[in-house]
């Protein structure tokens, strides 16, 4: 806890005195105390803070909503907003810059401390999610990666080879790609997992099936027949026409 440093965003100095206190109290460190939004920006863009506590109405030009907007799109710092104004409009102007909380003035220190734990646990995970966001889109992105795809799987990262993917099926809010000897659920839209997959090996045959083209042995309409009679799969009224031009049905 220690390691945690803060910056203070509060125009009231007796306020924000006592907020250094409480931080220093509780095993925090207080990096600088800033008293208008133009000092903050300044601040966190020079010290890096691990979290910054931002009250909502600043004195002087900017407001410590645009102070915020302004830090988000520049840096990734988790902010807290300090306010004394609960109202529903004011609720509303702040969440546009996406806080990771609210601390109603006045507070005692238990809220403070259980409010800065929370959104450094939850900007840690945010963290994460977006390091293996942007990882996935960099393999998806990269040429040498089509002939692999790789998908999230209990916590782990797996490399399915292209070749042996023989359908994709959408279930609600998932999709899940299936092998010849496994089954991977992740949560994504046939739209975006059809845009992944080569489409010089693989055809969009129904709404909710994407098949590879070489995996396909018969068609019995309605349905088409894979290998290993590994399952029937429909084809959707919208979709013949492209995959008779695809298999050179005659």
């Amino acid at each position: 806890m220690s390691e945690t440093n803060i910056l203070i965003v509060e125009d009231e100095s007796i306020v924000a005195k006592d907020i250094q206190h409480s931080l220093k109290k509780l095993g925090y460190t207080v990096v600088d105390i800033c008293s208008n939004g133009e000092d903050a920006i300044s601040a966190a863009e020079e010290l890096k803070p691990d979290l910054i506590l931002m009250d909502i109405m600043l004195k002087g030009d900017m407001s410590g909503i645009e102070a915020a907007s302004i830090i988000r799109e520049k840096l990734n710092i988790p902010i807290i907003y300090l306010t004394a104004y609960a109202d529903e409009s004011t609720l509303s102007k702040a969440k546009v810059s996406e806080p990771y909380g609210y601390i109603i003035k006045p507070f005692k220190e238990i809220d403070l401390h259980t409010s800065i734990k929370m959104a450094i646990y939850k900007h840690e995970k945010d963290s994460d999610l977006r390091k293996e966001r942007d990882f996935l889109y960099s393999i998806v992105e990269n040429k040498s990666s089509n002939d692999l795809i790789f998908v999230k799987s209990n916590s782990r990262l797996v490399k399915i080879k292209m070749k042996d993917i023989y359908f994709v099926e959408a279930l609600k809010d998932y999709v899940v790609i299936n092998t010849a000897t496994s089954r991977f659920t992740i949560h994504s839209t046939m739209k975006d997992i059809e845009k992944k997959l080569p489409t010089s090996d693989f055809i969009r045959v129904h709404r909710s099936f994407i098949v590879r083209i070489d995996k396909i042995v018969a068609i019995e309409q309605p349905n088409i027949i894979l290998e290993e009679d590994k399952k029937l799969i429909p084809i959707g009224g919208s979709y013949k026409d492209e995959l008779s031009s695809k298999l050179n049905i005659a």
